[in-house]
């Protein structure tokens, strides 16, 4: 045999590890419960905005007692909300929130679509969503869920009415209802009748509610008690709900469970009528399809011949069905639906019931296109059955094998994988153009959708079970031991030889001087040698002084240093990075993201970064930053000349913080250090000899409160904020030091602000602050909560609702003046 050569055979025990931790592999009950979803057919997808919109004691409840396909489609992946957990903002956030849904339908039993449409921030009503939104682009991303899912019954989380709060929320609801009447109609995007076919779904339902302090609920709704136990699972559909929940880490969404009847209340909205269930009158089983119903009758005997302590007995008859379902004409699309779908579960299941176990572990974790990477499959069949390894398909290369594969032997099959040349850099798919204010740009309709990519590379393993070929896929990953987590895998990935990594994605320069800044050129493979070359547009001056690269080993790093200086006249400007290597250009930047509760992330973009050109004096030199729930402040401070020093509890409670000229707290400080009312008396004091203390926002909500003392004065925190990052801001107090020193502040410093004005503004209803701002959102009542200041002693305590977090990042020349203005306001005689 071909293989020989590769083949390296190992007979051991072994002992499952984490593998793969997205598909452990089923216990016998699981399996049986399983079996009885292979004889379901019915299928329902749960529509709304965001990561954590969706109801999952509901979702648990379809998935595992109604044994239905169940499906949430999130028209967003969460890019523009607020991080609990890290400091990152907009794509970043939305990749860590993919993940964080993705391992809560892991919990429930649901699976995960997205839309295309970019979470832009809070909204307070759908017309200024749509303003964003491409209506048009998100109905149709919409539509081709439901043509390729093909539910029976569509639930919206929101109404079109309002009643949901957010403008994303009530924008899903709009799309949901208008997709739900046209997704059979092929006059409605023709595109996609190329790849599927149309779908009417039977009717569509509002999920009410009562949370927030508003009840949609109503007695004359349908009700349905979603709170049972499922004895398979050994949990309730609550206890599941909050597993699934807790998974929102980025949102402080840990969730305690419930046990006991819930009811779930249903207003429909369109379709035939259904009184009593969601699904009255839908047929769910296997009759729906023309042969079906001798694939009903196989399936109910084996349910009901299941031994639980033998699973492997059921295989004959399993495979019996796989024969069954591939007998099935496809001349009828829903039957081309539900025979592709139930192969898929079908084979699943007869790998549970072997005990078999497959995995394809590279190397290391990157590989470059054109190259090859080590790679050990190992395969082994852990109960006794009929089972023969027929193929190993990997790199293009198909070997004959022939194997019959012995109970509880692993069998190990070393060779190598190699990459083609013309394979893509590994990046999630919506990332790879630069997407506009509304919406990601994806070319390849069969990628809409999707929750992620597939795998960089995969594997065939074309085996024999019971007489009958059945071909199964499996990625290629990396895995490693670490000392204390133990076995741990992470993707493959297809990286190019370097990549360069540009000290911020925005760099500031005060006042028309030159900087050096630090670009990081690591390699991916050994032997890296190459030339640094950079641009700068608008006439900035750009100078590398040492552009030869020389990396002897994969992992290597060459730190370079780049003078920059901006021209006058001109206020921002683009550095571009590449590195020549044998006549290739290489241009790539990566951004990682690791964290213990999802898989590791990155991406890959333009090795570029934007140059921001900003005319600011500041007074004052020291600063003290108290982390919050993560922030760049601290780094863009640090960039326009303060000397920032990170405070600890110990460094708060026993130093001396008379050094610092101001002190300021991270976003959420007061929502995530315990210890910050212990400190209050410290800060108090501070503030008190002369210090000026500025709190950026926190939260105070049933998510996220404050429990603690902020001010030298009680005030409220509040959900209200100004979401139009255009709103006209009025000055309440012109004469107000805040606008004076050291920066004269004017109305265009509020030009060019991102996202919104300010989040979480306060009310002071003691009247001891002074507001000095005011704003609104359009057709709404002025608010001037955004930014409160007080004299304290000889100090200054500032509550800044203002946005600062997301504009000193983005470079907004206004927000650094003002926030300047802050840390220097002036001491105050002695009183």
């Amino acid at each position: 045999m071909k293989l020989l050569r590769y083949l390296a055979l190992a007979v051991m025990g072994v002992t499952a590890p984490h593998v793969q931790a997205q598909t452990p592999a089923a216990s016998s009950s699981e399996i049986l419960l399983q079996l009885k979803k292979l004889n379901v057919t019915g299928s329902v997808l749960y529509i709304a905005a965001h990561p954590d919109d969706e109801n999952t004691r509901l979702l648990a409840y379809l998935a595992s007692e109604r044994k239905l396909r169940t499906g949430y489609l999130s028209l967003t992946r969460g890019d523009g909300g607020q991080n609990l957990i890290g400091k990152e903002q907009g794509e970043m956030l939305g990749l860590i929130r993919t993940q964080e849904l993705l391992a809560a339908r892991r919990t429930d039993g649901a699976e995960q679509f997205f839309s295309r449409a970019f979470d832009f921030g809070f909204s307070k009503n759908p017309q200024e969503t749509f303003t964003f939104w491409n209506k048009g682009l998100v109905l149709s991303d919409v539509v081709w869920v439901i043509r390729n899912f093909k539910p029976d019954v569509i639930i919206c989380r929101f109404p079109t009415t309002g009643e949901g709060g957010h403008g994303h929320h009530t924008a899903s609801a709009i799309l949901a209802e208008e997709a739900f009447k046209i997704a059979g109609d092929p006059r409605w995007f023709p595109e996609q009748l190329q790849y599927t076919q149309v779908w009417q779904p039977k009717r569509i339902f509002w999920n009410t509610f009562n949370f927030g302090g508003l009840n949609t609920t109503s007695e004359s709704q349908m009700k349905i008690d979603v709170g049972g136990y499922n004895q398979l699972l050994g949990k309730s559909y609550g206890e599941i709900a909050a597993a699934s929940r807790s998974n929102h880490k980025s949102q402080g969404f840990g969730s305690a469970s419930t046990r006991g009847e819930s009811f779930e209340y249903f207003k429909q909205l369109a379709g035939s009528s259904a009184k009593k269930d969601l699904f009255d009158g839908i047929n769910t089983s296997w009759s729906r399809i023309p042969g079906g119903t001798a694939i009903q009758a196989a399936i109910s005997k084996i349910i009901a011949q299941y031994n639980i302590q033998a699973p492997e007995r059921s295989i004959p008859q399993l495979v019996a069905v796989y024969r069954q379902l591939q007998s099935l004409s496809e001349k009828n699309p829903e039957t081309h639906y539900w025979k592709t779908q139930k192969e898929k579960e079908l084979k699943a299941i007869i790998l549970d019931c072997a005990g078999i176990w497959m995995e394809a572990a590279a190397t290391d974790y990157k590989v470059m296109p054109g190259a090859s990477i080590p790679v050990n499959t190992q395969i082994i069949l852990r109960k006794k059955a009929a089972v023969e390894l027929e193929q190993l398909v990997y790199a293009a290369s198909d070997t004959a094998m022939q194997l019959q594969l012995k109970p509880n032997q692993l069998y190990a099959f070393k060779h190598a994988d190699a990459v083609p040349v013309s394979q893509a850099y590994s990046t999630p798919y919506w990332l790879q153009q630069p997407h506009n204010t509304g919406a990601f740009i994806v070319d390849d309709q069969l990628m809409i959708g999707k929750a992620e990519n597939g795998p960089a590379l995969s594997e065939q393993v074309h085996l024999k079970i019971d007489g009958v070929r059945i071909d199964y896929e499996i990625p290629v990953v990396y895995k490693y031991t670490d000392p204390v987590k133990g076995e741990v895998y992470r993707p493959l990935e297809v990286l190019p030889p370097l990549t360069i990594n540009l000290p911020e994605a925005v760099n500031v320069f005060r006042n028309g001087k030159g900087r050096v800044l630090s670009l990081t050129v690591k390699a991916n493979k050994p032997d890296v040698n190459g030339r640094l070359s950079v641009t700068a547009s608008g006439g900035w001056y750009a100078d590398v002084e040492q552009p030869e690269i020389h990396l002897k080993s994969a992992g290597d790093e060459a730190i370079i240093q780049v003078y920059v200086e901006p021209v006058a006249g001109v206020p921002s400007s683009e550095l571009k990075a590449s590195v020549r290597i044998d006549g290739n250009s290489y241009e790539k930047s990566i951004r990682r993201i690791d964290y213990e509760h999802i898989p590791a992330q990155f991406t890959l973009s333009s090795a570029t970064t934007r140059l921001v050109s900003i005319d600011m004096y500041k007074s004052g030199n020291n600063i003290g930053y108290i982390a919050g729930a993560g922030d760049e402040i601290p780094s863009c401070l640090q960039q326009v000349g303060y000397k920032v020093t990170m405070l600890n509890d110990d460094m708060i409670e026993q130093g001396d913080l008379s050094a610092y000229d101001a002190i300021v707290t991270g976003v959420r400080a007061y929502n995530t250090n315990p210890k910050m009312q212990q400190h209050y008396k410290a800060l108090m004091n501070y503030v008190k000899k002369g210090g000026n203390l500025i709190v950026q926002y926190n939260t105070n909500n049933r998510i996220s409160s404050v429990p603690v003392d902020i001010g030298p004065y009680p005030f409220t925190i509040t959900r209200d904020r100004v979401t139009d990052e255009h709103a006209a801001v009025t000055f309440l107090r012109p004469d107000h030091a805040v606008f004076h020193f050291p920066n004269e502040i004017t109305q265009a410093d509020f030009d060019g602000w991102i996202q919104e004005r300010g989040i979480y503004f306060a009310t002071d209803s003691l009247n001891k602050y002074t507001k000095v701002l005011s704003m609104a959102d359009p057709k709404e009542n002025a608010q001037d909560g955004s930014l409160l200041i007080k004299a304290y002693g000889r100090g200054n305590f500032v509550y800044a609702g203002l946005a600062f977090f997301r504009e000193l990042p983005a470079g907004v020349p206004g927000a650094y003046r003002l926030f300047a203005n802050l840390l220097g306001l002036p001491v105050h005689e002695k009183r």
